[in-house]
């Protein structure tokens, strides 16, 4: 296999790992946590143990000390799970819900929260959606008033992933200052602080395993310690890690469903022969296979750059939206190949089918990825 200059053989053996990790300690237990909602801390534990929480993080604070890349691989492996709540979960507890405590955290911070994460001994959740906002975190309303020497937060995140068993979550706030020269920051708050209320799990169409709810701060007293001070800069380099998340998962899910829905167009016969036999079949199923490779290679494509530093948004822009369009188009037209049998809950193409409906409106919906798309091109 040719591997492109992004894609090393260490990255190809930590895949090989990944999925083989997949395969005994997720795949089998997908079922269960969709019925439940969640799935438990252990999953974090044993993936700390197989080094897998931490994969870009240094060695110094409990990570493996590899690349961006490294954490996109194991979106995309996640991906392959079936299963797109599980594989969210996994990548704000292990990339986006700490990403900006090692940026901008101090030593105490990472001592105390970074490194539980990465062993897997805390869970985080993630606090930036709100009503009336844009798609990306440029803008929060939650408030933050200094009182002495500590934080007076007040304010609602709504849909917070990964909240129900968290025990801090990641909050972005607009710290309020009297010359009216605010500024945007993040907190770290401990869910067991007076003031701090998470409503009842949010019954979703799909994504069940992943546990949403609304976070509401009232008069929440949080300490000057837990301030992450950040900068503009940093707040769409977040945006564009998430956007290349959501389109490594959604190039799993992608790769998963084709080879499910290859296999089952083989093995089912119509007419005496296997229905891949059909013309209208095999080349739904050669469309299929090529479109997500070239959405794999677009995203593996920006992931390079942003490596680099060289955030390139519009190469993201399009492989969010490509990505996700094309991980439920293939969800959808393998339903079709299933027949009958896509649309019965006991096959695992009616969860992905759901699944990847929300990756087209999360981090940013088509339209939206859209205008900025077309802002990039000056088409506007």
């Amino acid at each position: 296999m040719v591997l492109e200059p992004y894609h090393t053989e260490v990255h190809e053996q930590m895949r090989k790992i990944i999925r083989a990790f997949v395969k005994k300690e997720i795949a089998p237990f997908v079922e269960h946590w969709e019925e439940t909602i969640s799935a438990n801390k252990n999953l974090y534990r044993k993936m700390a143990d197989a080094n897998l929480l931490g994969l870009h993080y240094p060695v110094e604070i409990g990570g493996q000390g590899g690349d961006h890349y490294t954490g996109i691989v194991l979106a995309e492996e996640l991906g392959r799970a079936g299963c797109g709540g599980l594989a969210q979960k996994i990548v704000i507890q292990s990339n986006l819900a700490v990403y900006p405590i090692f940026e901008f955290g101090t030593s105490e911070q990472h001592s105390e929260y970074l490194s539980p994460v990465l062993k897997g001994e805390r869970v985080v959740a993630y606090g930036v959606t709100q009503l009336h906002q844009n798609s990306t975190t440029n803008s929060s309303y939650v408030v933050a008033k200094k009182v002495d020497n500590d934080y007076m937060l007040n304010g609602m995140k709504i849909s917070i992933k990964n909240y129900t068993k968290a025990d801090f979550v990641l909050v972005l706030a607009t710290i309020a200052n009297n010359n009216g020269d605010d500024n945007v920051c993040f907190l770290i708050v401990d869910t067991h602080l007076p003031g701090v209320s998470i409503s009842n799990p949010l019954s979703k169409v799909g994504m069940r395993s992943l546990d949403v709810a609304h976070l509401t701060l009232e008069n929440v007293k949080v300490s000057h310690k837990h301030v992450i001070n950040i900068n503009e800069k940093f707040l769409n380099r977040i945006y564009m890690l998430e956007l290349l998340y959501t389109a490594a998962i959604a190039n799993g899910i992608a790769q998963y469903t084709y080879e499910l829905t290859l296999d089952y167009a083989q093995t089912r016969k119509a007419f005496n022969k296997s229905i891949s036999n059909f013309q209208i079949i095999s080349h739904l199923l050669a469309e299929m296979k090529t479109e997500i490779d070239i959405c794999r290679e677009l995203t593996y494509a920006a992931i390079f750059e942003f490596n680099k530093e060289n955030t390139s948004e519009k190469v993201i822009f399009m492989a969010k939206l490509a990505a996700t369009q094309i991980s439920h188009w293939v969800a959808d037209r393998s339903l079709q190949i299933y027949g009958g049998h896509g649309y019965m809950e006991e096959y695992p193409i009616a969860r992905i089918w759901r699944d990847t409906r929300l990756l087209r409106i999360d981090g940013g919906t088509d339209e939206y990825i859209k205008e900025l798309i077309a802002e990039q091109f000056q088409l506007l």
